[in-house]
């Protein structure tokens, strides 16, 4: 049989021409498959957008679904002797803060050796202790240097700090000084080795109860943090400070005197209102442009007469447009919030900036309710998380779209097997075609010349 290529040689036909526009007018089977399957890809990422917009919109919902939020505080410190930071449980108010004295570590200092790295030819256990806590032993080799035991020290966990200090003795310069790592009064250290009459053992001994006990000697002497607020004296163990002012943890960073101011954080709570509203006008409008209609020029969005969008929009138009049940503040236009005929919500700032400084609480009700979807704010999330959901109507829509572009695809393939098959046929038939012209052009010659053969020998020519 005749290639594609040697396709018409036998009939001067141009068949292969021919057989590539059968080609193109077989493949315009594929175009609407094609088309469609574009059209559905497009409604897909429509339902992409759409999705964004409403997991952002559930995120601002969700912010305001929650009562402590309502309770944040803002603080202000006026002084560098404190700084602090405030809780949902912080009390307003105005607090005078005196710190008179610095919560210290204790420091232990040992007599000083001539080499940190030989050996102390000592070996046994050294124990330590912080305060009350249970005691910390570590093992100590004979071969072991100083520097040695500082390592082993700082991998105990024993809550303590070693170092090496160089004095500047000639003789006996380096000496080994351990810092309690807590501060405070209840954090002094208690230091002993097993072997007393040991170098080691002479170096390292200190008994806190004993006062001077052992022969280290204190460097820095544990002290509490001793601050006054409000005129009320306080001691601490430590340098942070809780309990002091509540729901706020005071840092003490000098002596001296500091004013601590402690607000409702209203400007956060109109914030997050303002982003509820922004975020649900900005859903809106993207809602819009997936729905336009010109009618002059007959661009459309791509879900215009979409049935899951006018569900989404249909539930969302309900919540909002709702009620919370009892409470002073009932309704979204209530706290200054209003629902326009086009689908937007306007915020009312002066509404709602009465509504936060005058009746935050009944404001933290409304959005919040009594569970987590009884108020505004929960109803909405719930509301939204039933549409973005596995299983919900966006995820449906979407799976659909795409089991039917699966489908399309499917139908393609078979399509194009289809055409294949056809334009093997034509080739096959074009090929016999040409053969059979080939054919009938040699015995059309081969009549002729016999013809003009016999002419001449009947000198008719």
């Amino acid at each position: 049989m005749a290639s594609i290529s040697s396709l018409g040689i036998g009939s001067g036909l141009d068949l292969n021409g021919l057989l590539d526009q059968l080609r193109s007018a077989e493949r315009e089977k594929l175009a609407p498959i094609t088309q469609q399957q574009r059209s559905y890809q497009s409604k897909i990422s429509a339902y992409g957008q759409l999705e964004s917009s409403l997991s952002q919109f559930q995120d601002a919902a969700a912010k305001l679904n929650n009562a402590e939020f309502f309770q944040g505080v803002t603080s202000e410190v006026t002084g560098s002797a404190v700084t602090a930071a405030g809780g949902s449980d912080a009390a307003p108010g105005r607090y005078d803060i005196e710190v008179t004295q610095l919560a210290r570590a204790q420091s232990l200092a040992a007599d000083g050796i001539d080499d940190a790295t030989r050996s102390l030819n000592s070996a046994g256990t050294l124990t330590l202790s912080v305060g009350t806590g249970a005691d910390t032993t570590i093992d100590i080799a004979a071969d072991s240097s100083l520097e040695d035991v500082r390592d082993s020290i700082n991998a105990s966990g024993a809550g303590i700090q070693a170092s090496i200090v160089n004095d500047g003795d000639a003789a006996n310069p380096y000496r080994l000084v351990l810092t309690s790592e807590a501060t405070g009064t209840e954090s002094e250290m208690n230091v002993s080795f097993s072997d007393t009459t040991s170098d080691l053992g002479a170096l390292l001994s200190y008994d806190s109860a004993g006062g001077t006990g052992g022969s280290m000697t204190q460097s820095v002497a544990a002290k509490d943090a001793a601050l006054s607020v409000n005129g009320i004296a306080i001691s601490s163990q430590s340098n942070t400070v809780e309990g002091a002012v509540q729901g706020v943890t005071l840092s003490l960073t000098e002596t001296g005197t500091a004013t601590l101011a402690v607000e409702r954080d209203n400007g956060a709570v109109e914030s997050a209102v303002k982003g509820f509203v922004d975020s649900y006008n900005k859903l809106q409008t993207k809602m819009a442009d997936l729905t336009r209609f010109n009618a002059e020029t007959g661009d459309a969005g791509e879900l215009l007469g979409d049935s899951t969008l006018r569900s989404v929009e249909s539930q969302l138009r309900n919540v909002l447009g709702g009620d919370t049940g009892d409470g002073t503040f009932q309704m979204l236009s209530d706290v200054g919030i209003s629902l326009q005929v086009d689908g937007s919500l306007e915020l009312d700032e002066e509404a709602l900036g009465d509504a936060v400084s005058n009746d935050l609480a009944a404001l933290s009700e409304f959005f919040t309710g009594a569970d987590e979807a009884g108020g505004m704010a929960g109803q909405v999330d719930s509301v939204l998380g039933r549409m973005l959901e596995e299983g919900g109507v966006v995820a449906n829509s979407t799976q659909g779209l795409e089991d039917t572009i699966e489908r399309l695809g499917e139908r393609y393939t078979r399509t194009e097997e289809n055409i294949n098959d056809t334009i093997a046929r034509y080739r096959t038939q074009f090929a016999q075609l040409d053969s059979m012209i080939a054919n009938m052009n040699s015995t059309s010659s081969y009549l002729t010349q016999q013809f003009d053969n016999m002419n001449a020998q009947l000198g008719r020519k």
